[in-house]
C-alpha cells in the first residue's frame, strides 16, 4: 500500500475522536461535566498516540512490518496534538486561563504536576520532528532527546493513575504496555546496537 495513501487514512482516523467529541460537546451531550470528560478523552487519546508510536520499533523488529516505521512520526504528532487539545481544554475551559489558579494546581494536586511535565517533556520532542531538526541536531543527538519520550509516557501513566478514584483498570493497562515496551527496549539494548537502531 502507498505510503501517502496509509498517512492520510491514519491522519482521518486519528482525528475522527476529536470531532466526535466536538460535535457531541456543541450538542450538549457529554454528560453533567463535559469539561472534565473532554480532559479525560483527550489525555487517554494522548497516551494511546504515545505508546503506538513506541510500539512501532518493536512491532516492526518482531513481526517484520517495516511500513510502519513511516507513520510513526505522525503517531508521535497526534500524541503531542492531543496533549495540547488536553492542556488547551484544562487552562482555559476548565481554569478560564486563570494563571494563579493553574500554578496552584501545580503546587498543591500531584497529578497536575506530573501531567504538567509529561507535557513540558513533549514540546521540545514535537519540536524537532522535522527533517530539518533532525539535520540541525544530529542522527544521534536527535535519538538521545527522543528517548524521553519513554520518561513523558511514565509520567503521562502516574497523571492518569492519581486521577482515578476507584477504577485503575485503564491506568493499569496502560502502564504494563508501557513497562514492556521499555524491558523490550532495555533487552535489545543489551544484546546489541544491530537489533535496536531505531527510536
Amino acid at each position: 500500500m502507498d505510503t501517502q495513501f496509509q498517512k492520510k487514512i491514519l491522519f482521518i482516523n486519528a482525528l475522527v475522536p476529536l470531532v466526535l467529541l466536538s460535535r457531541d460537546w456543541y450538542a450538549d451531550s457529554l454528560g453533567a461535566n463535559p469539561v472534565e470528560y473532554f480532559l479525560r478523552t483527550t489525555g487517554v487519546l494522548t497516551l494511546i498516540f504515545l505508546i503506538l508510536s513506541l510500539a512501532v520499533t518493536p512491532l516492526r523488529k518482531i513481526f517484520g512490518w517495516n511500513q510502519l516505521i513511516k507513520l510513526r512520526r505522525m503517531l508521535g504528532l497526534f500524541a503531542f496534538f492531543y496533549g495540547c487539545v488536553h492542556l488547551i481544554t484544562y487552562s482555559i475551559f476548565d481554569k478560564g486561563l486563570a494563571i494563579g489558579a493553574i500554578v496552584s494546581d501545580v503546587w498543591e494536586r500531584p497529578f497536575i504536576a506530573f501531567g504538567m511535565t509529561a507535557f513540558a517533556i513533549l514540546v521540545p520532542l514535537g519540536v524537532t520532528s522535522t527533517n530539518g531538526m533532525i539535520k540541525r541536531l544530529g542522527g544521534k543527538n536527535w535519538q538521545r532527546l527522543h528517548r524521553l519520550v519513554y520518561a513523558a509516557g511514565i509520567l503521562g501513566v502516574v497523571h492518569f493513575f492519581l486521577i482515578q478514584k476507584s477504577d485503575f483498570r485503564y491506568p493499569i493497562i496502560f502502564g504494563s504496555v508501557l513497562l514492556i515496551l521499555l524491558l523490550y527496549r532495555l533487552v535489545a539494548r543489551f544484546r546489541g546496537p544491530a537489533i535496536l537502531r531505531a527510536k
